[in-house]
Parts: structure tokens; sequence; C-alpha cells
């Protein structure tokens, strides 16, 4: 320790003892940046302290000097302690910093354009449970034809959102491509499949409603199952089709399939946060889930989708466990 800070400090505490006046106190508080400066520790100071009080009042009682020593060994482990927490809060802040960089790179960079097809109505919500949403939409609008992809990265953070920065990016190049499900999900498939880690998978389901034909078709890798509700029948009905996980295997091979929608019907499409959302005493029944979507059958894509946001996070205490997204196209009324 250095010997004028030990001196100085002395001098200061004299002072004060011998006129325990407010402006000797102050000084004495204007000290301590001192040992902030010279990077003293606590168990230093009361070190500092324990001497000049020896050096001034050397007659005072042993217990008061062993009381000095158990406070120096006490400040020891605060102060590795303090260090450790203070070290920690650093790191945390500038995790913070880059996940704020990060949300606002991904909000920039994944904007998509809602579809605008005769006789096509879109609802739609995505919400992360947390900073970053690990869930994406890409909307794919060409001349009579909307596509929708709906993808699900298993992996949350920046890696995710690099992730599905790219997954856009190969979205992008599609628009004068061949935009059938099947070709899309297997040009997606090797791009991720060649750039992306091996720690991290993506599912997607990728559906197409062409406005001429009525046609919905649809591919998926390894996503959840879509609903297609019946206005006809008053019944839904899962929309699934065979498919690995993007980027597990370059030449996966994508399952197609096709049906037509009739004035009333509509399709839903959903991640895990929705399907497997759960409440404190177990995981919402799909049948629930469907009840909610058919409560609100007559009214439009939007606030069918706002309905069942507003119902299941209700039910889960609004505190979403997993991102929450959901998307519905909905066969609206020929003009006549």
């Amino acid at each position: 320790m250095p010997q004028e800070v030990t001196s100085q400090y002395k001098e200061i505490m004299k002072k004060y003892l011998d006129s325990q006046s407010e402006e000797d106190l102050y000084v004495g508080q204007q000290f301590s940046r001192r040992f902030i400066e010279k990077e003293i520790a606590p168990e230093d100071v009361i070190s500092i302290h324990k001497t000049a009080l020896f050096e001034l009042h050397p007659d005072l009682r042993k217990q008061v000097w062993d009381s000095l020593d158990f406070l120096i060994e006490m400040m020891i482990h605060y102060g590795l302690t303090l260090r450790e927490h203070q070290s920690l809060v650093r790191k945390q802040e500038a995790i913070q910093m880059e996940m704020n960089v990060a949300t606002k790179v991904q909000d920039t960079l994944l904007k998509t354009v809602e579809p605008d097809v005769q006789g096509l109505d879109v609802g739609w919500i995505s919400q992360p449970a947390k900073q970053m949403n690990g869930d994406y939409i890409y909307f794919l609008n060409q001349e009579n034809a909307s596509s929708v992809a709906v993808a699900d990265v298993i992996g949350k953070g920046i890696p995710a959102a690099l992730c599905m920065s790219m997954i856009k990016f190969g979205m992008d190049g599609l628009q004068n491509e061949n935009s059938s499900p099947e070709n899309v999900l297997g040009i997606i498939n090797r791009i991720v499949e060649k750039s992306v880690d091996d720690s991290m998978f993506i599912s997607m389901f990728y559906g197409k409603y062409n406005s001429d034909t009525s046609a919905f078709s649809y591919a998926s890798a390894g996503h959840e199952p879509a609903l297609h509700f019946s206005s006809a029948t008053d019944t839904f009905t899962e929309l699934d089709a065979k498919g690995l996980l993007l980027g597990v295997k370059r030449d996966a091979k994508y399952e197609e399939r096709s049906i037509l929608l009739e004035e009333g019907d509509f399709v839903v499409m959903m991640t895990d946060g929705v399907t497997e959302s759960r409440t404190e005493i177990g995981f919402i029944e799909m049948s629930t889930i469907q009840q909610l979507l058919a409560s609100k059958k007559e009214e439009s894509a939007q606030q069918i989708a706002d309905y069942v946001y507003s119902e299941l996070g209700r039910m889960q205490n609004y505190r979403l466990s997993d991102d929450f997204t959901i998307v519905i196209f909905k066969k609206k009324a020929d003009k006549v």
C-alpha cells in the first residue's frame, strides 16, 4: 500500500476524531476516491484504518483490534465476490448491447410485404417470447398467387437471427423462379445445408395460394402441420407433408400436396409456440385451439389470429413459453 496514502488517511482521521465536524467528514469522503484511483482493495482500506488507529490510540482494547482483523478477513471475501459480480454485470451489459443491435438488424432485414391477392384474406402474428424471435414469416407475392413461408429456427439469439437472414436472402432470390412449394423448400434446403452450422436446424412450412384456381399447395420441412378449416363441413383437417428439416440432407426431397379452398375456408399455419402452448397444469390441447379458431370463423383472418393469440396468452398468464407465430389464409367470397 502506498505510504503516502496511509499517512494522509491518518491525518484526516485524526482531525475528524478530534472535531467530529461535517467538514472533516466531507474531506474523508472525498479522500475515498484516492483508494479507487490507487486500486486499493476493501480489505486494504481496513488495514490502513487499523494501522492509523493503532498509531493514534494504541491503548484500545484487544477486542477492537481482533474485530478489525475479523473485518479484514470478511472484506477479502467480499472484495472477491464484488469483483466477480462486477465482471458478470459488465459481460451481461455487453451481451445486452449485442442483443439490442441484433434485434434492430433482425427487424430491418426480415421485413416482408403482406400479400394483396384477389379472393385471399390474410392475417398473422409473430411474437417473440424473449427479445429476439426464433420464428420467421416471409411472403412471396406473384401475379395471381401468394405464398408464405413459416419457419422456426431451433436455436435462439444472434445465431438464429443470422440464420433467418440467410433464409430471407434465399427467398428474395425466388421472385422470378418456380415458386412451387416442393421447389422452394429444395432450394432453401441447399442454401441452409451449405451455409449453416450443424448445430442449427430449421423447420419450415411453405404454402402457396393460386387465386385463379383457388388451390392451396403446400410442403413441409419437418414443421408443424397446418390446419384446414372447411366451412362446408365445419371441421378441421391437418395438412401434413413428408420432408426433413432444412439443412439435414443436401438432396432431401419434399412432398407437395394441394387442396381447394371454398368460400369461408381458411388455412392456419403455426409454429410450436402455438401448438405446444402450456399452462401450469400441462399442454393446451389441439382441440382447444381448434375451438378458438372455429368460434371466430365468421371474422376476418386478422381478427381470428388476434383472438387466438389473446386467448392462448390469457391461458398462460400472458407469459409465452416459446415464440408465437400464426398465419391465416382465408378464402373470401368471390366478387359478383
